[in-house]
């Protein structure tokens, strides 16, 4: 499909023709980010298995902490390489996609999909769009694609692609035109759980659809519910060692992730000392770290600036008291 040719119009913000689904899945496998129309609202995307352009969506956003992101899929056979798709989850796949529904799904542990995406969590936030352009775009980069919202963080979400391109073009290697989004609002998203499924967005996909699609009651998960998505608990991100933050060199015993140029020998976040290479890198190092079975991981200071306030945020959860710590 060729889309539509064009210029931003009067905000001025940039003045360049539209890309093909094409050249935006090229610039996917480039490690570039682009701006795709769903029938939702516009989005940001990036490969969602590279963790540099993963981290760059992060950055372009000015994403104060690291919330999930959506992980857009060609089909149910795409998200099943990644996510564990079955029983009542797999019914409600089946009736709603390709459409505005995101699964929350346990992750497959070999998938390649960034820990980043999904903000060092088990699950994985997944849905197949229903807009032409956007499954002509994946079916082309033959692989998942990482696509919040294409608007800086807290502003509001783009349905038009010369808003999207005011927001975020010039984060962008491509923009591609899918007109007006249809939805005109953010996905439902959900997950299954014992008994009922849990609505943890609403969306156009109403509680009573997706009762009558699951056989099961749906209910809205309110503040007051136990904590779904990150960000809602002090202690969370936490590997099973005990983190002390701002160290300049690790204590006996002590694993060190370190940071920047001339630090002392560890686990370096970026020898170069770039945000968004340690952005990419936090999640899986933790883990790396953790898997060996060290007791106390010590952590070089991060600049408190650009994806820094982010990365710090989940240094600090990691490193936050917890029960069996305090026992």
């Amino acid at each position: 499909m060729q889309v539509p040719t064009s210029d931003v119009a009067a905000t001025g913000a940039m003045r360049r023709p539209w890309a093909t689904a094409a050249e935006a899945a090229s610039a996917l496998r480039a490690g570039r980010l682009v701006i795709l129309p769903t029938e939702t609202v516009y989005g940001l995307g990036a490969d969602a298995c590279n963790d540099l352009a993963v981290a760059a969506v992060f950055e372009a956003k000015g994403r104060p902490q690291f919330n999930p992101l959506i992980v857009h899929v060609q089909d149910a056979a795409m998200a099943a390489r990644h996510a564990r798709l079955e029983g009542v989850a797999r019914t409600l796949a089946d009736a709603f996609w390709p459409g505005p529904l995101t699964l929350v799904l346990p992750r497959m542990p070999d998938s390649p999909i960034s820990l980043l995406v999904s903000a060092g969590l088990d699950t994985l936030a997944v849905r197949a769009p229903a807009h032409p352009v956007a499954q002509e775009i994946l079916t082309d980069f033959g692989g998942p694609i990482a696509a919040p919202s294409a608007n800086r963080s807290g502003h509001v979400s783009p349905t038009r692609v010369e808003d999207a391109a005011a927001e975020l073009g010039d984060k962008a290697a491509a923009i591609v035109d899918g007109g007006p989004c249809r939805e005109g609002l953010e996905s439902t998203i959900i997950a299954v759980r014992e008994g009922h499924v849990a609505i943890l967005r609403p969306g156009t996909i109403t509680p009573d659809m997706i009762e009558r699609a699951a056989g099961l009651p749906a209910r809205i998960e309110g503040a007051d519910a136990r904590p779904t998505a990150p960000g809602q608990l002090e202690s969370h991100y936490a590997p099973r060692a005990e983190v002390r933050l701002d160290a300049t060199a690790p204590k006996p015993g002590e694993a060190f992730l370190a940071f920047g140029p001339g630090a002392p020998p560890g686990l370096n976040l970026s020898p170069a000392g770039d945000l968004r290479e340690a952005a990419a890198h936090l999640f899986a190092y933790l883990r790396q770290l953790d898997a060996s079975g060290v007791e106390h991981i010590a952590v070089m200071p991060i600049p408190e600036a650009g994806l820094g306030l982010a990365i710090n945020d989940r240094l600090r959860r990691a490193a936050a008291p917890r029960p069996e710590r305090r026992a």
